[in-house]
């Protein structure tokens, strides 16, 4: 990843691992992209891909190529 105005990086929904910009921003819908600054423990939380909203634990259960845990 480069140092420059990127505001965070990009996480793959299917397999958890970062990606690059470049893939993130092409694939929308199975990435999220995680803002740079202070993180915080979410409780194991699910959040969409697409959206990038926390959802419930059902809903990412039954969508793990779309949703991420986060721990």
């Amino acid at each position: 990843m480069s140092k420059g105005k990127s505001g965070g990086h990009y996480r793959s929904a299917i397999s958890g691992k970062y990606v690059t910009s470049a893939h993130g921003k092409r694939s929308p819908s199975t990435t999220v992209r995680e803002s740079s600054g202070k993180s915080g423990s979410t409780g194991g939380a699910y959040r969409s891909a697409i959206s990038g909203r926390f959802v419930t634990s059902a809903h990412g259960k039954r969508s793990p190529n779309t949703t991420t845990h986060e721990k």
